[in-house]
């Protein structure tokens, strides 16, 4: 196995994982807001994990980038999750200290992810290829951000509204 198809199989192995704990999570949690987070973020990665797949087994049969495959993800929407989440949500809504570690943990997890897709893209020359895993990069870091501001929201959600809907202490 090449150091290609090594990668394509760490990010497999991650995105399922990943599909797996957010979906469990979104099972778990009773927090309306931490719902929402856990089950958009796991549906994207599930759409990662089958485009990663299809370039996967394409790769092992052709031994370069494929032509055919759809190699397009959606764009991620996850940052408008949390707005519309919380515009849903009351504001005395709780989570509970395994919500803030779950958040914690896909924090770990987009983290590393969008270090892996950009290394992947760095080492490539294709430019198809380059582009593939940079969006793959950029989706896992608005992942990572999405989750800071909800790990914010969790943790302190008066600082959290006040900062979103831009109040200040000068009055004014």
């Amino acid at each position: 196995m090449n150091t290609r198809q090594n990668a394509l199989q760490v990010a497999l192995n991650n995105e399922i994982k990943e599909h797996e704990f957010y979906l469990k999570n979104a099972e778990r949690t009773k927090n309306p807001v931490g719902k929402a987070m856990f089950q958009q973020i796991g549906g994207e990665e599930l759409e990662h994990y089958e485009r990663l797949k299809q370039l996967s087994e394409n790769w092992d049969k052709e031994k370069k980038w494929p032509e055919t495959v759809p190699l397009k993800v959606k764009e991620t929407i996850v940052r408008n999750v949390l707005k519309d989440a919380v515009k849903k949500t009351p504001k005395d809504a709780k989570g509970d200290a395994d919500d803030l570690k779950a958040v914690r943990v896909a924090i770990e997890f987009e983290a590393r992810g969008a270090e892996h897709y950009a290394n992947l893209r760095d080492d490539v020359s294709d430019p198809k290829e380059k582009a593939f895993f940079n969006l793959l990069a950029d989706i896992e870091h608005e992942h990572y951000v999405s989750l800071k501001d909800t790990e914010e929201y969790m943790t302190d959600p008066a600082s959290w509204f006040r900062k979103k809907e831009g109040g200040g202490l000068d009055g004014a």
